[in-house]
């Protein structure tokens, strides 16, 4: 199953330092022009041969996010048929996060 969750949700999340791991899917440029601090990168482009470099437990908490909650959705849903069991999509994505007046990183 894949849940979601939101910008409010996950910065309370990452403020308690909660144990999961934060996947940003989107491309390159995007990467560069900001992220969430503790993302981790693998662009969905690249998600098929890369994921299995950073993501190694199909038990851990992971959060998905791309810029508005679409291609994170896609990424989710291609782990969850790797045999992930503990995903969430972030609703709203990077944009959701700014709008909160959240800090990101270049």
């Amino acid at each position: 199953m894949i849940g979601e969750i939101d910008a409010v949700e996950l910065k309370d999340k990452l403020d308690k330092k909660d144990d999961l791991i934060l996947v940003d899917v989107r491309e390159q440029q995007e990467w560069d022009e900001g992220h969430i601090p503790s993302a981790i990168f693998i662009p969905l482009s690249q998600f098929e041969q890369e994921f299995e470099k950073h993501l190694k437990n199909p038990d851990a908490e992971v959060v998905v996010q791309c810029r508005s909650g679409k291609r994170s959705l896609d990424a989710c849903q291609r782990l969850l048929g790797e045999g992930f069991t503990n995903l969430k999509n972030m609703k709203g994505g990077i944009l959701a996060w700014m709008d909160e007046g959240y800090p990101i990183e270049k």
